[in-house]
């Protein structure tokens, strides 16, 4: 049984796939008797089988080395592609956290959407959404992995515009779209450059290569550049950030998963691609920037914000920033760990903020309060998902950031900085947000809140065990970073980064102060509360270029292209109306016309002859 599940295991995203089809009977206009909750029972059952088979394996994987799965797929002069797969500890775990998480959403979903038309549609992308990312963690060659993250853009377009009624979310959903295409378009240059000169898409194979690459330096940076820019997209970096605030236009339950293992799959490639990234330290280098300026922006326009959802999704876009940090300083175990962490903390604070969302009249932070006694689980639920976010010991979160910082404090001092300082920053974020909402004195559209549907609250008092024991159980499996090993200077600094935001925040916003708080320069304010005027950026670089670039191909597509067909039309228009009014209808005509033909047809081919006789004539 147990070789069965590890030798099997490749067949996890085929699960969630099936789902997905499945609900497919279930959309408007099909089954009608019914209803459309079959559907989501039916992607739950599937989600529940693809969890239990990669639980179970994570043991069986853990001591094992890994090994790969090649199926041939294309084989042609030059070129042979394969749909290699990978099997080890963590890509195994790495599903099992995609689908515990996506079926705690779909409950979630239950509860959330009761009401809803779009059952079978949602469900049904929720569970392509699971069988991409799981693909994605099995995924060992670079060809289909950027072929998985197009799905994946396709599959969060599909979800934003879930309520497709409503401007709103139909704008939201484009923008999502465009602006995560600008990072995949550059991801395709460097996927397709890295093969003439590696002659391989397999990450093992990229690995092997690149340890006695010899490679124009100039060449190997412009490739890593390339590279990076497609997960700098799905990871929400500056300034590709964007499109992760639109997309909190879609239905919280998708939100859950994407705020939570989505805008991890980019890392995911990057520390794959680690060994190639190596050849060029210019890559290195842009890779700590980027993530530094998201993460400290990032926090800083997360503290200003008054809307529920765009105060998370500024903080997920920080984190991930940190996550780019640990790359591009070749932290892997690092960066791993906070992609986990920042995954069940984040699905929490998803799950407890959606909450508000679900029966509230406003989701401005400003017009909310004192729900601590109406929504004691929820709140309880964000406490613990803030906890395990930020640096506060004994949590995940503490762990990772303490890792990340400690291998960087004796190198790059300045790094360690940066990440001390997101953190208090995000402590002080989200202890705002918590006091606006739960703390205070109950306002207007805050008194008739009651907690919700037992269908939200189960999975939110799952998650709150995992995130309070996910220490535990890494210690159980040997991966909790060791206390003996790491800087303890450091974790005193994240420690007081962590009671400087909390403390900070706790008395300005739970405490008797006047709100809103003001800043001194007004001009200061608006620049972090407008997120630094990027979509104004936007709006006058991009925005404006594309249109213009249309504007120029309707008018060449208006003159020159339909002018040349029509041109071509007029004249065969006008070829057909000479011939028609120059036949007469006589036979003597008809037979004229053929000798004249003939007569000229000869002379054409007999010219050369004509030409010499009238030569020796004249």
């Amino acid at each position: 049984m147990a070789d069965f599940l590890l030798e099997s295991v490749w067949l996890v995203p085929c699960y969630a796939l099936i789902g997905g089809l499945l609900s497919i009977p279930w959309s408007p206009g099909i089954l009608r008797r019914t209803g459309p909750r079959p559907s989501g029972y039916v992607n739950l059952i599937a989600t529940f089988l693809a969890f239990v088979h990669s639980a179970l394996t994570i043991p069986l994987a853990w001591n094992q080395p890994p090994y790969e799965l090649s199926i041939s797929w294309l084989n042609t002069p030059g070129l042979n592609l394969s749909i290699d797969l990978e099997i080890s500890a963590i890509s195994v775990t790495a599903m099992a956290v995609i689908a515990g998480l996506n079926f705690l959403a779909q409950i979630y979903a239950v509860g959330y959407m009761e009401m809803d038309w779009g059952w079978a549609r949602f469900y049904s992308l929720l569970g392509i959404f699971e069988a991409g990312l799981c693909a994605l963690a099995l995924c060992n060659n670079l060809f289909f992995s950027y072929v998985i993250l197009e799905m994946l853009t396709l599959g969060t377009y599909l979800l934003v515009g879930l309520w497709f009624s409503q401007s709103l979310v139909v704008t939201g959903a484009r923008d999502a779209f465009l602006t995560k295409r600008v990072g995949d378009l550059f991801l395709l240059m460097g996927v397709l450059a890295i093969y003439p000169l590696a002659g391989t898409w397999n990450y093992w194979e990229l690995g092997e290569w690149a340890a006695t690459a010899n490679v124009d330096p100039k060449l190997m940076t412009l490739v890593g550049l390339a590279l990076i820019a497609g997960p700098m997209g799905k990871c929400a970096q500056f300034p590709l950030h964007l499109w992760l605030d639109e997309a909190m236009e879609g239905p919280v339950p998708s939100t859950i998963l994407r705020n939570s293992v989505v805008v991890a799959s980019g890392a995911w490639v990057l520390i794959k691609l680690q060994p190639v990234l190596s050849l060029s330290p210019v890559v290195y280098t842009a890779m700590v920037i980027i993530g530094s300026i998201t993460a400290v922006g990032a926090s800083l326009i997360a503290i200003a914000q008054i809307d529920v959802k765009r105060c998370l999704s500024y903080s997920v876009s920080a984190y991930m920033g940190m996550v780019f940090i640990a790359v591009g300083t070749q932290q892997d175990e690092a960066a791993l760990l906070l992609v986990l962490t920042h995954a069940l903390s984040a699905a929490l604070l998803v799950m407890g903020t959606g909450t508000i969302v679900w029966n509230n009249i406003t989701q401005d932070v400003t017009q909310l309060g004192g729900l601590w006694s109406r929504r004691p689980i929820s709140a309880i639920g964000y406490i613990v998902g803030t906890l395990g976010l930020i640096a506060f010991p004994p949590l995940g979160g503490f762990w990772a950031l303490l890792k990340l910082a400690s291998g960087v404090w004796t190198t790059q001092p300045w790094i360690a900085g940066i990440i001390i300082l997101v953190n208090g920053l995000t402590a002080f974020s989200l202890t705002r947000e918590f006091g606006l909402i739960w703390g205070g004195k109950r306002q207007q559209m805050s008194y008739r809140s009651p907690e919700v549907s037992w269908q939200m609250i189960l999975p939110m008092a799952f998650l709150i065990g995992f995130v309070l024991h996910l220490p535990i159980l890494l210690q159980t499996v040997s991966i909790l970073p060791s206390w003996a090993t790491l800087n303890k200077d450091v974790g005193l600094l994240l420690i007081w980064s962590s009671i400087f935001g909390c403390s900070i925040s706790g008395v300005i916003y739970l405490g008797n102060i006047p709100k809103p708080i003001r800043l001194p320069w007004k001009g200061l304010q608006d620049l972090i509360a407008y997120d630094f005027y990027t979509p104004k950026l936007y709006r006058m670089t991009i925005v404006l270029g594309v249109g213009l670039l249309s504007q120029l191909a309707d008018i060449v597509d208006r003159f020159v292209v339909d002018g040349i067909v029509n041109l071509v039309g007029l004249a065969s228009l006008g070829g057909g109306e000479g011939l028609k009014y120059s036949n007469s209808g006589q036979t003597q005509f008809y037979v004229l016309t053929v000798l004249l033909g003939v007569s000229l047809l000869g002379v054409a081919l007999t010219w050369e002859y004509w030409n010499s006789f009238l030569k020796v004539i004249f």
